[in-house]
This record gives structure tokens, sequence and C-alpha cells, in this order.
């Protein structure tokens, strides 16, 4: 698939970010999205060709596959990449709005239109939230899925029609186990950045509306 759009959604929401949401924009295409168009896909490419179990019978193969393999590793992690970077659409979608209600007003309603302010905040911080709880609620998925992150060289299936309990064995383990571990580490890395810009807007939004009251308070 293309990963231009997921390219230029992520470049279009830099603007508006603050440095730490600027730090989660680079590592999300950096160490994630290049990391996956260079290596990670090839090594997953032809997983199940190259997943083999010692019986000749029909059909058992390709069930002991579906059962320790119910969704491709890197099928997981394109999802994962497009799920967690869509709300900033969200983000994206409320300066257009912005922008197009100046322009049928033909005046300027905002002092900057795409200022983290009001409304624009609100949204800005329920993306934040959304990040956050995609990148748990996936993680959550790999562990149950994956026997909390493993990638064994050899499994046993008795699933029917395989006739007995057979050994399959999983090609390069290894290299798939460092990539999971590397995926985990990034999508762990980019929940604390979330919940930093999460904490740090807060903290600032809060004492600029106590500053603001203070000197109300004075005047």
């Amino acid at each position: 698939m293309s990963w231009g759009f997921l390219r230029d959604l992520l470049s279009g929401v830099n603007k508006y970010s603050t440095g730490i949401g600027r730090i989660w924009v680079a590592i999300v295409f950096l160490f994630r999205l290049l990391v996956y168009i260079a290596a990670a896909e090839n090594i997953w490419k032809y997983e199940h060709d190259e997943f083999e179990c010692n019986t000749q019978q029909p059909g058992c193969e390709n069930v002991c596959f579906d059962h320790f393999f119910p969704v491709s590793h890197i099928r997981l992690w394109a999802l994962q990449l497009i799920v967690v970077s869509a709300p900033s659409l969200l983000v994206i979608f409320h300066v257009a709005y912005r922008e197009k209600r100046e322009k049928h007003h033909q005046q300027r309603l905002y002092r900057r239109p795409e200022e983290r302010e009001g409304g624009l905040l609100c949204t800005y911080l329920i993306s934040l939230l959304l990040k956050t709880g995609f990148e748990i609620v996936f993680l959550v998925l790999f562990y149950k899925l994956y026997n909390g992150f493993q990638v064994p060289r050899l499994v046993k299936c008795d699933i029917s029609p395989c006739p007995n309990t057979v050994d399959c064995y999983i090609s390069k383990p290894t290299e798939k186990m460092i990539f999971l571990y590397f995926l985990v580490a990034t999508s762990c890395l980019c929940i604390a950045l979330n919940l930093s810009e999460l904490s740090y807007l807060i903290f600032k939004h809060s004492l600029k509306r106590y500053l603001k009251r203070n000197i109300k308070k004075h005047k």
C-alpha cells in the first residue's frame, strides 16, 4: 500500500503541535513508518510460505498457521500505525473549520486559526487521549495474540485435520522477535510522549487561567 497519505497527515499536523508533539511525529515517521517500509514488511512478507509442519496432511499446516497467527504481525502493525495517526485528523479538520468560518464571515474571528485555544485545545487534548488509548489497546492485543510478545521457534499443533500432534517451525523467529520488541518500545515511548504533552497542555492552560484570574482581582 501507499503510505503517502499518512506521511502527509503527519507533516500537516506537525505545525499545530507543541515541541513534544513534534517529537512524537518524528518518532512515528522515522522509527515506525520508515522502519516498517524499509525492513519489517520484508521480514513477514512470506511468513505463511515459510511456516513448515512435519506432516503432509492436507489442510493441517494452514489451520496451525491460522491458530498461532490469527492476525499477521505486519498487518496488525500497519493497522496500528493508521489508527494511532487518525486522531490527528481531528485537529486538521478543526483548523479547516475555523478557516472556513472566517472565510464565510469575511472577517477575522480568531487571532490565529491554528492557535491551540478554546475548542481547538479541547480537540487537541481529545486527539492525545485517543492516540494514547489506541496505543494501549494495540499493545494489549499484541500481548494476547502472541503470548506476551514472544515468537517461538517451534510450536506444537494438534488441531483437526492434523492426524496427531505435529511440530511446526516459524521462520526467522529471532529477527521477528527483535522487531516485535522494537514495536513495543516505540509504542511505549509514544504513550509517554502523549501523556507528557497532555500534562503540559493542561498545566499550561490551568496556569494561564489562574494568572488571568489573579490579574482581574488586582485591577
